[in-house]
Formats: structure tokens, C-alpha cells, sequence
């Protein structure tokens, strides 16, 4: 049987297979992990599609793979070997129990030769992550130099010896490492907006106490009404966004070489920012969901992208962006647009803010609001009324329900 690379949809070329997990002459069964193939939106596992024996392997680590080519055959008339089908008593746990981790962790573990099963995993079901890999390494580096450890030390970590170099604190250590597919595709294209698209930025702010009143006051009932599920600021920015989009039909947009292209359509994605780089999910047909819907597909989307298990399907198209930066406490920045969009929403950090109210001067919680624009399609005019309609329903959530 041929195990073939993925088909690529249409706005993705090609990929890198970083990683094999099985080797010519290997029994694998049904569904086992054979490689990863990463491409420019997400890492794409290989499973074998029968039980029998890697014959051939077509595609090394570090090669390009093309939609659909050959990576390996599998020889399905080939019998497991007495080991893996006999005595299965015999044999202990440890020895038949596969260590959960992330691609992005076994590349990290591979490269600094680290033992996964002595990694203590803190992802969702005890996985390991990228992070606790790069947590141990830190715990390695600042251990005792080789003649400053004992033996007993040693056999207590179970791991080799590292060299002096790699422990002296005086040394001026360099790592040079291949740039991800991700990264290079998101440089690649930050330039490419930068020198083909006029983009623009307006700004304005928005007082959030009316929303923070609304999740006070209904969230216990929110969650007990909807399984769970906690009400956030974001399906109100994404809502919001779908009202403003149906009278500014221009934002959401696209441009296709000299045509311009209307969306009839509200695919809003979402950033969401992982250990590999920013990937935006898509929350499809946003206008026909409820804001607990919203808020569920976002918390599945953003676990998805914390595992690296988004599919492509998943990340492909979207009319309309929104990036929320204040998770991580900007409380202004220009956001670039994702081509081939015309507009990107950024959302800022809530702080408190003197603002005049009726003549008076008052503190209340205010949030920077920015959209960048592509100025060859959107005027100047129609972005600030734009962003000026999104702030309008923000600041009177019942405008998002009445759709005022």
C-alpha cells in the first residue's frame, strides 16, 4: 500500500516533512503515527492506513513533500513478529505504553536527545508539550558541571552527561536553527502586505463597563444554560463585527488580482497565538450563531491550536479578521492584515481610564480599538465609520441583539 502525502488545498503548495516515527523494515498497524509533514498553516500527522511492514521510504526528514506524493509503501502481506504478537503478558506496561506528546515537543526532545518518559507532561491528559521539553532542558543547563556531579546524581536523572561547554555559565552560547515553514510563511507574507497593500490604521476606544456589567450579572446563568460555557468579550467583538460588516460590505471583502470580490458570507477568524507562531481559525457563517456557539468554537479552536491538531479545512478562507492582543497586555498596537483580507480588528487590554460623561470627569474601563485597512478598496471615511459602528454596539450590547 502507497502512504501518500495529504491533498493540499489550493493555498498550499507544499510542505516539509520534519519527522518519522517508524523506519524501513518496522510492523506498524492500522492508524499508528508514521511522520509529520508541516506546512505554512498547521503540522499534518501520517497514520498508516494498514497493518504490515514499512518496505520503502521515499521522502527523508527535511524534505519537500507536494500534495499527494509518495512518502512510503507498506508491505501488507507481512506478519508481525513473534515479539510484538506472542507473549503479550510478559511484557510490562512501560514497554507497550506510548508517551502523549505534541509534534512540536517530540521535534524539541529528538534534537537534544531527550527522554520523553522522564518529562513531566502538563498539557490536557498529562501530553507533554514544547514546553515542558524546553522546561527540562532549562533543568539540565542548570545542573552541576560533570565533575561537580555525583554518581548517585546521575543515575538519579537517568540522563547522559552533558558537556562542560554546554554547563559553563561564562560561555556565549549560540543555537542555529532551521526557521519553521509557519514562521518563514508568516515573514514571508508580513512583507508581502507590507509592499503590496496601502494599508492603513484608525483608532478609537470603547467603554467596556456596559459588557463587564452584562457577563456580572448573567454569567452564572449563561454557563448553567449553556452546558458550561463561559460568556466572554470575544462572540460580542465577533457579533458586533458581523452587524458592522452587513453595512460596510466593502470590509468584508477581498481583492483578487483586479477584481474585487464580495462575500455574501461572515467567516470571521479568530488569532490565536501557539508556541509554533499566530494561526487564525475560522468561526464559519457567524451571523447564524449564537454567542454561546461562538464562544465554544473559539475554546475548541484555541485547544486544537495548544495540541497542533487545527486541520487545514479549518484555517482556510475567512472574510474578516480579529486579533485580541490584549491577552497579553498591549493596550495599543497596528494590526497587519491577512491577504487576502481588507481589514483586521484589534482588540487591546481593558484598563481603567478618566473619561468625560455629562460634563464630568469619571473612571471607567476602556479598551483602544484599532482597524487596519487596505486603502485601494476602503476609504478612509468608511473604516472610521466602521470602527466607529463596532465601538457604538460595544458600548450598547442590545444594538448587537436588535442588530440597530
Amino acid at each position: 500500500m502507497d502512504i501518500r502525502a495529504p491533498k493540499f488545498p489550493e493555498s498550499i503548495s507544499e510542505g516539509e516533512l520534519t519527522k518519522w516515527y517508524k523506519r524501513e523494515g518496522d510492523y506498524v498497524e492500522r492508524d499508528d503515527l508514521l511522520a509529520d509533514v508541516e506546512t505554512e498553516k498547521t503540522t499534518i500527522e501520517i497514520v498508516a492506513q494498514a497493518d504490515g511492514v514499512i518496505d520503502t521510504i521515499f521522502k527523508q526528514e527535511g524534505e519537500v513533500v507536494e500534495s499527494e506524493e509518495l512518502l512510503c509503501a507498506i508491505d501488507e502481506s507481512a506478519v508481525a513478529p513473534p515479539s510484538e504478537t506472542e507473549n503479550v503478558d510478559a511484557v510490562t506496561p512501560a514497554a507497550t505504553h506510548e508517551i502523549a506528546a505534541s509534534p512540536a515537543a517530540r521535534k524539541l526532545a529528538s534534537e537534544h536527545d531527550i527522554d520523553l518518559s522522564i518529562v513531566n507532561g502538563t498539557g490536557r491528559s498529562g501530553m507533554v508539550t514544547k514546553s515542558d521539553v524546553a522546561k527540562m532542558l532549562d533543568e539540565i543547563h542548570k545542573m552541576p558541571s560533570a565533575q561537580e556531579a555525583s554518581p548517585v546524581d546521575r543515575e538519579a536523572l537517568d540522563t547522559p552527561p552533558i558537556p562542560l561547554t554546554a554547563l559553563d555559565s561564562n560561555a556565549r552560547v549560540e543555537r542555529r536553527v532551521p526557521m519553521t515553514r509557519l514562521r518563514a510563511t508568516i515573514a514571508k507574507r508580513l512583507v508581502e502586505v507590507q509592499q503590496t497593500a496601502a494599508m492603513l490604521t484608525t483608532f478609537n476606544e470603547a467603554n467596556m463597563d456596559p459588557i463587564m456589567r452584562m457577563r456580572r450579572q448573567y454569567q452564572d446563568e449563561f454557563v448553567a444554560r449553556h452546558n458550561g460555557t463561559r460568556l466572554g468579550f470575544m462572540s460580542f467583538f465577533v457579533r458586533a463585527s458581523v452587524e458592522a460588516l452587513k453595512r460596510f460590505p466593502a470590509v468584508n471583502a477581498s481583492l483578487d488580482g483586479d477584481d474585487v470580490v464580495y462575500h455574501g458570507y461572515y467567516d470571521i477568524g479568530v488569532a490565536v497565538s501557539t508556541e509554533r507562531g499566530l494561526v487564525v481559525p475560522i468561526v464559519r457563517d457567524a451571523d447564524a450563531l449564537g454567542l454561546h456557539q461562538i464562544e465554544d468554537q473559539i475554546v475548541e479552536y484555541s485547544e486544537k491550536a495548544r495540541d497542533n491538531k487545527l486541520s487545514i479545512d479549518e484555517m482556510t478562507g475567512g472574510t474578516f479578521t480579529i486579533s485580541n492582543g490584549g491577552v497579553f497586555g498591549s493596550l495599543m498596537s497596528t494590526p497587519i492584515l491577512n491577504p487576502p483580507q481588507t481589514a483586521i480588528l484589534g482588540m487591546h487590554k481593558i484598563q481603567d481610564r478618566p473619561v468625560v460623561e455629562d460634563g464630568e470627569v469619571v473612571v471607567r474601563p476602556m479598551m483602544y480599538l484599532a482597524l487596519s485597512y487596505d486603502h485601494r478598496l476602503i476609504d478612509g471615511q468608511e473604516a472610521v465609520q466602521f470602527l466607529v459602528t463596532i465601538k457604538g454596539m460595544i458600548e450598547d450590547p442590545a444594538r448587537i441583539l436588535l442588530e440597530l
